[in-house]
């Protein structure tokens, strides 16, 4: 949770408002385009440049775009004994608007950013002269508690006699839209019905406030990625906490199907016990990020010919005259445009990967912009036309090998750590296949799990992904080198783009939610200490 101071300089104009009474109200804009009112400050009264003690506090997400909308009004001084709660907006007198994302507040030194107040659809007398208004977020006390818990199961049933127990604890969120985001999950336990898992860190970043309902599920491993659900609770940290104190277990329930209720459950033996519950206070992500630490945007696109010929409008390749992006776009642009805030530089690494350069043999790392040495491309839209400029330059071919992509962005992550750079990279790969070097891929990216980096790939197209749910350790067991090491940390994530899309949080957003415990995971494994640069 964060908290919001506001001040604001220069407000109106000494001809038209000698005096004014401010005050500032902060919106959160909807997809929609919709202002939805989370917070007001307190009038001031006679002041052109106010600095507001009230608070306002908003929920940090780094996972979507947090557009914040600032008006501020002069209120009539007749009404200065009224609550602001109540009071009319549209009968005061509007000052100026200014808008911002949350994203570009903490990414700033000393998480301050001023902006120019400026007219919306309100008429001003004198529109010239709005003057600042600077926002400045500092995390709520209890945002750098950590959370350490140990769970345990007793007498799991498992409906189906023919598996095994391999049993593995999912813990998500409930979103504002109501459905569950992943945020924790626990390794998998072989062939146990009464489990003990490794400690497992939440913070309060990731659950919003210890009173928020928590959906533990347990969940029976599967190979093929279809994971049966044992039983499930909903408890919040604070009762975990009670839980704990109190050594009490609490039974799983699974969820009936009923045409007359809708709500029913069946509750089953099966219990789940908090063994240890430890708070701490630690450095957070956002701790790391307002002392200068970068988070790097990377992308690898695959140019396979099973995306078929770009020039028709079937192919994932297509480039639509109107402007709609196609598949490959789309996940470039969900990704990048969350992650793009929180590098000063906007230089993007980009490649391409299964196609042949003109007059070239096969590449499975091209850059996309057709530079030999240099893949970055200027922002988001720099990515675009260097991908746009290579479908009209390459020959798709195949087939889909990821080991050559991950090693050369594992090259730019250990070139910045051996420069002591305060970078973190995010490798996002889309592809339309299957890879075909498995063993070189999963060596590969227990290589990179060393280094300060994550890797989020994507499925396109209508391919059977389920042999790519092995690269997901949220659909499986560590990955295993051929030297038969596994990888120092969870690092790396698979969704299919049918699952990106169309419900209440996109996968996008899921999968984005990890990077900040991911990065954690590595400053912590790696003893790295928040440095002011």
């Amino acid at each position: 949770m964060l908290q919001l101071s506001l001040s604001a300089s220069n407000l109106g104009d000494h001809e038209y408002f000698p005096k004014i009474n401010p005050m500032v109200v902060v919106y959160s804009k909807r997809k929609d385009g919709q202002l939805e009112e989370i917070g007001r400050s307190e009038v001031t009264l006679n002041s052109l440049n106010p600095s507001w003690m009230t608070k306002i506090s908003v929920q940090y997400q780094f996972e979507v775009l947090q557009p914040l909308v600032f008006q501020v009004f002069d209120i009539d001084p007749q009404l200065h004994d009224v609550s602001e709660k109540i009071l009319k907006l549209e009968e005061q007198q509007f000052l100026g608007e200014a808008t911002c994302l949350l994203s570009e507040v903490v990414t700033k030194r000393d998480r301050l950013l001023t902006l120019k107040l400026g007219v919306s659809e309100h008429n001003l007398p004198n529109p010239s002269t709005f003057g600042d208004l600077t926002v400045q977020a500092e995390e709520s006390a209890g945002s750098k508690a950590i959370m350490e818990m140990v769970f345990r199961c007793s007498d799991l049933e498992i409906k189906d006699l023919l598996t095994k127990s391999d049993p593995f604890l999912l813990i998500s969120r409930i979103s504002d839209s109501g459905m569950p985001v992943p945020i924790c999950k626990t390794e998998v336990r072989k062939n146990d019905l009464n489990p003990r898992w490794k400690p497992v860190i939440l913070n309060l970043q990731q659950i919003g406030s210890k009173e928020n309902p928590l959906i533990i599920e347990c969940f029976n491993f599967s190979s093929n990625g279809k994971h049966d659900l044992v039983g499930k609770i909903v408890k919040s940290v604070a009762e975990l906490e009670n839980m704990y104190h109190w050594q009490n277990g609490e039974f799983f329930f699974v969820p009936v199907s009923n045409a007359h209720e809708c709500h029913s459950k069946e509750v089953l033996k099966s219990q789940l016990y908090v063994e240890k519950y430890v708070e701490s206070n630690r450095h957070t992500f956002l701790d790391y990020i307002s002392a200068g630490c970068q988070l790097n945007f990377m992308v690898g696109v695959d140019f396979t010919a099973s995306n078929g010929n770009p020039r028709l409008p079937d192919s994932l390749h297509y480039i639509d005259p109107s402007g709609r992006p196609n598949v490959y776009q789309k996940a470039i642009l969900e990704i990048g445009d969350v992650l793009q805030y929180y590098d000063p530089a906007k230089r993007f690494p980009s490649w391409g990967f299964g196609a042949r350069p003109i007059d070239g043999p096969v590449s499975h790392c091209f850059n996309l912009n057709g530079s030999t040495y240099q893949p970055e491309v200027d922002g988001i839209q720099g990515i675009m036309s260097a991908y746009i400029s290579a479908l009209r330059n390459v020959s798709l071919a195949g087939p889909t090998l990821f080991g050559q992509l991950i090693g050369t962005a594992m090259a730019i992550a250990s070139q910045s750590l051996a420069d002591n750079q305060q970078k973190y990279f995010t490798l996002l790969i889309v592809t339309d296949g299957v890879v075909t070097d498995f063993q070189e891929t999963i060596d590969a990216i227990i290589r990179a799990s060393d280094f300060p980096m994550s890797i989020i790939v994507i499925g396109v197209g209508g391919a059977d992904f389920k042999e790519m749910e092995f690269l997901d350790p949220n659909k499986g067991e560590k990955l295993e080198s051929s030297t038969g090491r596994v990888a120092s940390r969870d690092m790396i994530q698979f969704a299919p783009m049918k699952d990106v899309h169309g419900r209440g949080v996109s996968t996008v957003q899921s999968l984005l939610a990890e990077i900040p415990g991911q990065f954690m995971t590595y400053m912590r494994t790696r003893e790295i200490q928040t440095v002011s640069i």
